[in-house]
Formats: C-alpha cells, sequence, structure tokens
C-alpha cells in the first residue's frame, strides 16, 4: 500500500496550514460550555451523515427518537435507530477520551469496530462471501476472514491484514513527522484503511469515526464540526476520490510505491478541502451577532404566536452570551417577580431551549431539533439524496 504519504506539496501544505488555523478560530467563537451542548447535535448530525453515506437514511427526528430511548415499532426503521444509537455513543466515547489511544494503533481501530458493532441489530452483522455465496456474520472487532470485493477493489487477503496494520500504525502513528505532515496523514489514513478494508462490513463508519478521533488528537476536531457532512454533500466526488488513489502505479512519473502517487494526492486535496470547507461554514454559524440574532428573531416570533412567555429573550440571551447562569438570576433578567420569572425559566427547561442536569444546577442553552433549522439553518441540508 506505499506510498502512505504524498510526495510534498504547497497545495497540501496549505490546506493542512489552513486546517490549523480555521480550527484555532472555530474553538474561539463559544463559551466552552455551550461548546459542549453544541457536541450532541453536532454528533448527531455526524452520524447522521456518516449512515447516509452508506445508503442509510435515517431522519434527524428518528435519530433524536432513538436517543431518547422511543424506537420505532416498525423492525427496519429501528434497525436504523440503533445504527444511529450505535454511531453517536461511540464518538461520544472518543470525544470523552474513552477509547484506547493513540487513533492510529491496531487496539483503538478494532475497539471502533467492535464498540459499534456490538450495538447493531443481527441482521446488520450479516455478509455474503462473494466465492461461496454463503452467509457470513461479521465478528465485532475481529478482522475479516473472507476476501471481499468494494466496486473495482479487491482489497488484500485474510492472512495479509495484520501485517498491513501494523504498518498502517507505524506510519501514521510517527511522532518525528512535522505536525503538518500528520495532518495530511490523516487524509492518507483514510483511504489507506479503507484500501486494507480490515473487516467484513463497518469499515466506512469505522474509518469516518477514526479520522474524527485522529484529527480530534492533533488538536485539529473537535465536536464542533463533522467530518462526514462534507464527504456526504460531495458523496460522488468522494467515491471516484477513493477508487482513483486505490489504482495501481500509473509509470515511473507516479511516485515509487505500489499505489498512484498522484491518485493519494488528489484524494488528500479533496479530504482537506473538505474539512475546511466544513470548519467555514460551522464557524459561520456560530457566528456570535448573527447567531444572537437569528434567535432572537425567533424567540419574538414565538413570543408573539403565545408559544412563549415574555420575558424568555432575556434568558436564552444570557444563556447564550455566558454559557450558563444560575435560576436565581431569572427575576434579574427578565424584571419579573420571582414567581412569574420562574414561570418564564420552567417553561423554556421543559420545552428544551434551556436544560440542566439537577432542579438547582444553573442552566444552559439545550439545541432541541425543533429549533435547529432556525437557529443553524442549513446544517441538515445537502445534495437531493440527503434530503
Amino acid at each position: 500500500m506505499e506510498p502512505l504519504l504524498p510526495e510534498e506539496s504547497q497545495r497540501l501544505s496549505d490546506l493542512a496550514t489552513d486546517l490549523v488555523a480555521k480550527s484555532n478560530a472555530l474553538a474561539g467563537r463559544l463559551h466552552p460550555v455551550m461548546q459542549e451542548g453544541l457536541g450532541d447535535l453536532v454528533r448527531s448530525m455526524n452520524c447522521y451523515y456518516s449512515n447516509l453515506i452508506e445508503g442509510h437514511h435515517t431522519h434527524p427526528i428518528d435519530i433524536d427518537r432513538a436517543l431518547a430511548g422511543d424506537y420505532s415499532a416498525g423492525p427496519e426503521k429501528r434497525n436504523l435507530q440503533l445504527e444511529a444509537r450505535a454511531h453517536i455513543d461511540v464518538q461520544q466515547k472518543i470525544d470523552a477520551g474513552a477509547a484506547p489511544q493513540p487513533s492510529t494503533s491496531i487496539e483503538f481501530i478494532r475497539w471502533v469496530h467492535k464498540e459499534f458493532c456490538l450495538q447493531l441489530p443481527e441482521k446488520f452483522l450479516i455478509v455474503l462471501d462473494p466465492r461461496t455465496g454463503r452467509e457470513e456474520r461479521v465478528v465485532p472487532g475481529e478482522l475479516r476472514r473472507i476476501l471481499v470485493k468494494v466496486g473495482h477493489h479487491l482489497p488484500p487477503a485474510p492472512e495479509d491484514l495484520a501485517a498491513l496494520l501494523e504498518r498502517f500504525a507505524s506510519a501514521y502513528g510517527n511522532d518525528k513527522l512535522a505536525k503538518i505532515q500528520r495532518i495530511i496523514g490523516v487524509a492518507a489514513s483514510h483511504h489507506r484503511l479503507l484500501w486494507i478494508h480490515p473487516f467484513a462490513d463497518g469499515n466506512g463508519r469505522v474509518t469516518r469515526l477514526y479520522s474524527h478521533a485522529l484529527l480530534k488528537e492533533l488538536g485539529i476536531g473537535s465536536s464542533l464540526w463533522p467530518v462526514s457532512r462534507g464527504l456526504a454533500r460531495a458523496v460522488d466526488k468522494y467515491t471516484t476520490a477513493l477508487q482513483s488513489a486505490d489504482q495501481p502505479r500509473r509509470g515511473d512519473l507516479d511516485g515509487r510505491g505500489n499505489l498512484t502517487q498522484s491518485g493519494l494526492v488528489d484524494f488528500c486535496v479533496f479530504f482537506l478541502s473538505s474539512c475546511v470547507d466544513q470548519m467555514v461554514f460551522m464557524e459561520s454559524l456560530f457566528e456570535p451577532a448573527e447567531l444572537q440574532r437569528r434567535m432572537e428573531i425567533w424567540c419574538e416570533e414565538e413570543t408573539r404566536a403565545g408559544r412563549l412567555p415574555r420575558g424568555s429573550w432575556a434568558l436564552l440571551r444570557e444563556a447564550l452570551l455566558t454559557g450558563e447562569f444560575a435560576r436565581g438570576k431569572a427575576p434579574g433578567l427578565t424584571g419579573y417577580q420571582e414567581r412569574q420569572a420562574r414561570t418564564v425559566l420552567n417553561t423554556l427547561i421543559e420545552k428544551g431551549f434551556l436544560v440542566s442536569p439537577t432542579s438547582r444546577s444553573p442552566v444552559r442553552l439545550g439545541f432541541p431539533l425543533a429549533v435547529v433549522d432556525r437557529w443553524f439553518p442549513r446544517l441538515y441540508t445537502g445534495p437531493a439524496s440527503a434530503t
């Protein structure tokens, strides 16, 4: 699977540098408490787009219900809900630092597959052996024992997987590489992990979760922006770029490895460009003045319609600006007497616009699905297949 890293390229270096700058800018947009709450929303969105790439369309409302333990009676929809819940649970563990380190290790890659597959319905763990036509069960965390074909690509034989993964881990986990090289390595390793195709099924989701984890490990990724959204919105280009990088070397001017150097460069450019685009998009959504303006317009409309009590905006704005506030501040913020202020506060909590771990804890903004389109427009907008 050589080359593992593309040749030095000014374009790739510029994209990696831009990614570092954009990640720093995005991190400074929001109060840390608010970032924590938004992480839940973005994880659901990342799951939605990652599964969509696999052809599994689970509506955001159904994902939201699955997180609340409300599963459909219909087996097909229920299975998709379980799959979405599994994806979100694994990413949540990654974001909480509960996954093995480093992300490039075989242990981590097998852990992601195991954690994800253990929660899947049995139907999603059955694959067909292309040689025999027999059904084979996917064992969570276990490397595949069958030959497979992915489009035109014939992934390595099962007996070669362990050695290839060892090489993968040593090359991409090399901490002697400069940071820019390691960031470019995220893109290159995304392709190479899919090329190895270590598991009988689930490789796409595992690889995208791996990329999220590695970006986070390098200080670039966070729970505030999703890798999968950019890939899903250009899924045809994503697939084409992957297939192009699968190809063998195209002559003496195409590197010195077994696989095409130019194809790998093109994939890395596509992947890093998608990451930069997603950061730019999320940063625009989180721009404080614009976010406050969208929320205020929405709140005024809801208040005029009688769906929110007067005084609501004062509390929502305080949570937006300060991250969280003590419940006892509600009278001073609204200008109401304690009983009336408490009614406004409780209404916002009941509707999920403010949340709190206990009945006495400070409150922070909540992000129920009902307001996502208004507070964060185009978050779930994608190509025709995603709508």
